[in-house]
């Protein structure tokens, strides 16, 4: 268990640059250099993330520590890359941010958005390389990306997934029939009880103001709806929340997750110690968990026998029309965000060549680019 622990802490203390980038930084680290699973399941995870509530890229490392060492192996991954993220956030709530303002660490967070820049392109190749063989899958990808970067929306990122798994179905599916040495799909539907559960205690709690309860059933109903991770879940928190806290603070709380390593869903951390001031540490705990939670609920439902689900023939069909598509979304997600908030003027451009050109020759380890861009990132605001 400490393994991954250490393993996904080290990770959310650099993973900056949103979902998309950490998608990168985990095929990286755990498919690349640790081997822990190939890029196959990996994908395979990183598709039903997809079609699941709450947030993307954690849920992705919960799979994957699920995949390491079952539910503890999940929850360690789940605390070592969430702890970085949900302290720093807690402190900006209790104290200032003022330290973020120093032209050094303005300099060294900006480097390591580059970095991001370098790892998602990394991550697109090498994902296209392998899931986008086929001409129906080019299509796929590139129709993807196209009606992600001109009509970015939620709607239209589930829509293109839905087509792409019908696409899937009708056209990529292997020509396997189900026999008895096929995998039966068993799914634990405990999990599923429990987030009804949840649900059901949620719509009781919200009436009942001024509680800890309350607060948990805000962020529970938030974390049940939010497709897409990231800034999706906006929108919803301010719904949500924007009664009880103010413009300018609800405001100070996202921009602070964006320019924190990490998942962007530990604005609840902020949110919750701001909406509990009588302990702000348990407000800001309870919120956390109750955003989480139901992503993970949901994705322990089929997790165990996702492999064996995966295997049947009109699924896998699914699975590679959506994996083609998951390419053409991070295709979109490398030029907006990553890359049009990290390349301002052409030395960055140049510092993203530099580095993809030393990735893919060298092949260095994470921690060894983080340290470079990070370092030549401060340097030249000092200049």
């Amino acid at each position: 268990m400490w393994q991954i622990f250490s393993r996904f802490l080290a990770l959310g203390l650099i993973s900056f640059g949103g979902p998309a980038a950490h998608i990168g930084y985990f095929r990286k680290a755990f498919v690349d250099d640790l081997q822990w699973l190939d890029g196959k399941q990996y994908s395979s995870f990183v598709a039903l993330s997809q079609f699941m509530p709450g947030p993307g890229s954690s849920q992705i490392g919960f799979a994957i520590g699920y995949h390491r060492g079952g539910l503890l192996g999940g929850l360690a991954a789940f605390l070592g890359f969430t702890l970085p993220s949900f302290l720093l956030m807690f402190l900006f709530a209790v104290t200032s941010a003022q330290w973020l303002e120093i032209t050094a660490v303005e300099g060294a967070i900006h480097g390591l958005k580059l970095l991001a820049v370098v790892v998602v392109a990394d991550a697109t190749l090498s994902m296209f390389n392998q899931f986008c063989q086929r001409k129906t899958a080019k299509i796929v990808m590139a129709a993807t990306a196209v009606a992600i970067i001109l009509m970015p929306s939620l709607l239209m990122q589930i829509g293109v997934l839905v087509v792409a798994a019908i696409i899937g179905v009708m056209l990529m599916t292997r020509g396997d029939s189900i026999t008895p040495d096929t995998p039966a799909i068993e799914l634990n539907y405990a999990w599923l009880a429990l987030f009804i559960i949840g649900i059901a205690a949620s719509l009781y709690l919200i009436n009942q103001p001024d509680s800890l309860g309350q607060i948990f059933a805000q962020f529970f109903q938030v974390g049940s709806l939010v497709f897409g991770g990231g800034h999706v879940v906006l929108p919803l928190l301010e719904t949500s929340v924007g009664e009880y806290i103010t413009p300018d603070r609800f405001l100070t709380g996202y921009a602070l997750a964006q320019a924190i390593p990490g998942p962007m869903f530990t604005l609840a951390t902020f949110l919750g110690a701001d909406l509990w001031l009588e302990s702000p540490i348990l407000g800001a705990l309870v919120a956390t968990l109750a955003i989480f939670l139901p992503g993970f609920l949901l994705m322990l439902v089929g997790l165990k026998s996702w492999h064996s689900i995966s295997q049947h023939p009109a699924i896998a069909g699914a699975l590679a029309g959506v994996n083609a598509a998951v390419v053409g979304l991070l295709l979109s997600a490398l030029y907006q965000p990553v890359f049009t908030s990290a390349v301002i003027m052409p030395m960055d451009m140049a510092l993203v060549i530099i580095g993809f050109s030393l990735l893919k020759v060298f092949k260095p380890g994470l921690v060894w680019l983080v340290i470079g861009f990070a370092a030549m990132g401060s340097g030249l605001s000092m200049l």
